[in-house]
């Protein structure tokens, strides 16, 4: 017969499509904090 309440399954939340918003203001910060640390280890071992 016919069900009168739609059922809709949640589709499961993508932990890839959670993080590429961020993408773009994550990678230069890493970016920046890694060359820091790779300036800072140069000029330790010199």
């Amino acid at each position: 017969m016919s069900n009168p309440k739609a059922t809709h399954d949640q589709q499961p939340v993508d932990p890839i499509e959670a993080i590429v918003p961020s993408i773009p203001v994550v990678i230069p910060v890493v970016g920046g904090i890694l060359i820091f640390l790779l300036a800072f280890i140069a000029v330790f071992m010199a």
